[in-house]
């Protein structure tokens, strides 16, 4: 998503919690591709990370642009446990939902001063909100709330021009999905449920965010799309 943002001309901030290498190698990687990007290392949900990142970016901003001020933000902090309700821990529900509501509720309400009128907001949620998987509850339930505060967000920036959509991936070719892609059973299993029969590539999904946060997206807000290849349709 970056580095799709990045070759279109916009200068990106990459926020990062704690892989400093990952974040150069990412940088590096825009760089190569002629675009320019800058990082800045704040742990969301942490107390005071939400204003040092604002502060870390007036500064980087003005420095390369002469204003602080956003055009695009994309909430893609996320992630949780497996687990059923009789297996999900307190620890493991209140961290499922500090990354995947809390987090991206208070960071956006903490940067709408410094986001553009005409601007975008754009959440990564999961196809695991419309899967409801037994398995992953506490996971489906709050990309589910992310994607109603995509809803209802909209109605309250309208009048600014300011579009609010949610991307929903589903299984992709990374990290996350290490141990599914290196079991050849599972990896079999989910693209047999998937229409397009493999799993999703990050261009995938940074295509359609790309979607969005260009003017080609202009007119559409409030909504959630689904970019999981038609996964268990």
């Amino acid at each position: 998503m970056a580095e799709r943002l990045a070759d279109s001309g916009a200068i990106v901030a990459v926020n990062y919690a704690s892989d400093a290498a990952a974040a150069r190698r990412l940088l590096a990687s825009i760089a190569d591709r002629g675009g320019k990007a800058f990082a800045v290392k704040a742990k969301l949900g942490e107390p005071g990370a939400n204003q040092a990142l604002i502060e870390a970016l007036d500064i980087e901003l003005k420095r390369r642009t002469g204003s602080g001020r956003l055009d695009i933000l994309v909430n893609n902090i996320g992630g949780g446990a497996y687990g059923t309700i009789a297996s999900t821990t307190p620890e493991e529900y209140n961290s499922t939902f500090a990354n995947n509501v809390r987090s991206p509720f208070f960071l956006t309400q903490a940067l709408l001063p410094h986001l553009n009128d005409g601007g975008r907001v754009i959440n990564i949620s999961s196809a695991a909100s419309r899967l409801a998987g037994k398995d992953f509850i506490a996971y489906s339930m709050s990309k589910a709330a992310l994607d109603m505060f995509t809803r209802v967000l909209p109605k309250e920036l309208g009048p600014r021009r300011i579009n609010v959509n949610s991307v929903q991936p589903g299984f992709n070719v990374t990290d996350s999905n290490a141990d599914i892609l290196q079991n050849a059973e599972m990896r079999k299993q989910v693209e047999a449920q998937t229409a397009f029969g493999r799993f999703g590539e990050p261009s995938d999904i940074a295509e359609v965010v790309h979607f969005l946060a260009s003017p080609a997206g202009r007119w559409v807000t409030g909504q959630t799309i689904e970019a999981s290849g038609g996964f268990n349709m």
